[in-house]
């Protein structure tokens, strides 16, 4: 008999099938205690007490409460936890090498690899390692985790019971035992399991900022905020205002545009960005990084009869989308603002960049962020719509941008502080670790009227990621919010920032 305890969770009432398929792998497993969690009634294994397995019958299969009377239950040394909802198919010895890893390895958490039934087939699904700043909501542990129970006791020992939350309890407990030790990932496939989520990369990304969500990523917030307070990272609303800068720039603003092969789009963006009406002098700076296509033939025939637009070809071949912002940034030619426009994109109107000017100003802000509106090549409105990152707050903005995945679009930087900590040379999460670093010191403005129109076609780079570079992509982003997390938790153990 295997010494833990299985648990099932069952988030929106199992159908018969997979109510049926939970009774027999509990049956064929045979630990020593198995749970079902779950909705009442339909949710509910028929026949559940051939296989010893208890019930929680509850609308709330994550809330705070629920999970604090389940850990009670509990009397192995290791709970495993399932998601009904996928599937899974796993045998004894599996589960015991998840459940011997966690008795004897001194971590917190144990996870694999695992293969996904596809209607392409069966497919290896990696995971990644987990690290400090692993602390989004949605990293990927896979179906079936295993827990130490010891590393569980300490935690509540230290912190008390789970956050009164409707459906962030296991969230909750992750980053509680993560604190014990470092959950620990074993690159075996293990097991298998249905893909839980069909969709694209690209439509998935988004999920966090639908208003259907709205309560639940309140919930996340607070238990991630309430993390970042036990670990010593939480950052007040404290903030320092941008300094005076004695350095010269030829106009207020500076609009940047990166591009490589956009020979289809590229055009569009420039004269959006060339057609806006300012109280002001602006320029715009196209960093050509070396196109193959029409790009460069489009970008100086746009160039020979706009004095506002001036093209840039790095001399190195090198440079990602980060480095091309370095190098327009650091030009004599960037402007006071430097504020983003995508190749793919547009300017919503004429009016873009007065706003984002005004409200940098009106702040001072280091740092001011847009809303943005998903629309299809053709520019009609596509899912989900608006994205204005309403989750913002001033008071605690800064600490929630270490859960979530971005800032918003545009972007504009003051351009003095930008060339003090500049992008690191990246394709992906460039901004994002500028916004990391911003917001430790300085207060970010938001504009949540859509400004801006991120245009998704079949050429985004995003539009839908392999698993190895989606994994690529999450753990860069774990690693900047693991070097913000150092470096924030070493600000406070100084005394922190302080009213200037």
């Amino acid at each position: 008999m295997l010494n833990c305890t299985l648990v099932f969770i069952d988030l929106d009432g199992a159908e018969h099938d997979r109510r049926q398929q939970t009774l027999h792998l509990a049956t064929q497993l045979a630990a020593r205690q198995a749970i079902f969690v779950g909705p009442a009634g339909g949710g509910a294994p028929a026949n559940s007490d051939t296989a010893h397995l208890e019930q929680v019958c509850t609308d709330r299969p994550l809330g705070g409460l629920v999970w604090n009377d389940l850990l009670e239950r509990i009397l192995t040394p290791t709970m495993v936890t399932i998601w009904v909802n996928t599937n899974v198919s796993i045998s004894r010895d599996e589960i015991q090498r998840l459940v011997t890893l966690a008795g004897e390895s001194d971590r917190s958490m144990v996870y694999s690899d695992y293969v996904e039934d596809t209607p392409a087939g069966f497919v290896e699904h990696p995971t990644i390692d987990y690290q400090i700043g692993s602390i989004r909501d949605d990293f990927d542990f896979g179906p079936i985790t295993a827990w130490s129970m010891e590393a569980i006791r300490h935690a509540q020992a230290r912190g008390g019971p789970l956050a009164d939350t409707a459906c962030a309890a296991l969230y909750d407990l992750r980053l509680r035992v993560s604190e014990i030790s470092r959950p620990l990932r074993i690159p075996e496939t293990l097991y298998r399991s249905r893909r839980i989520d069909p969709r694209l990369t690209g439509a998935r990304q988004f999920d966090y900022l639908d208003p259907q969500h709205k309560s639940a990523q309140q919930q996340m917030e607070q238990v991630a905020t309430e993390h970042l307070r036990r670990i010593g990272a939480y950052l007040p609303p404290v903030f320092t205002p941008p300094a005076t800068t004695d350095e010269k720039f030829p106009v207020e603003a500076g609009v940047i545009i990166p591009v490589r092969n956009r020979e289809k789009t590229i055009t569009d963006a420039v004269r959006s960005a060339l057609e806006q009406k300012t109280s002001f002098d602006f320029n715009v700076i196209v960093v050509d990084n070396h196109s193959t296509d029409g790009t460069t033939k489009i970008l100086e025939e746009l160039s020979a009869g706009h004095r506002q637009l001036i093209h840039m070809v790095p001399a190195e071949s090198d440079l990602q989308i980060g480095g091309c912002w370095n190098l327009a940034v650091s030009s004599p030619s960037c402007g006071r603002i430097a504020v983003q426009l995508d190749s793919d994109d547009l300017y919503a109107g004429p009016d873009t960049l007065q706003k984002i000017v005004d409200e940098t100003n009106r702040g001072p802000y280091a740092m001011v962020v847009g809303a943005y509106r998903m629309v299809d090549f053709d520019l009609q409105e596509i899912p989900p719509g608006i994205i204005d990152h309403r989750e913002w707050t001033r008071d605690n903005g800064r600490n929630n941008l270490l859960r979530v995945n971005g800032l918003g679009a545009p972007r504009a930087f003051n351009t003095a502080i930008l060339r003090r900590y500049p992008m690191p040379n990246v394709s992906y999460g460039e901004d994002y670790a500028v916004g990391l670093r911003f917001s430790r010191e300085y207060e970010i403005g938001r504009i949540y009227q859509p400004i801006y129109l991120c245009r998704r076609w079949e050429g985004n780079s995003d539009a839908d990621l392999p698993i190895e570079t989606l994994n690529r992509y999450h753990s860069y982003k774990d690693s900047l919010r693991t070097d913000e997390i150092l470096d924030r938790q070493k600000l406070n153990l100084k005394g922190g920032l302080t009213d200037k």
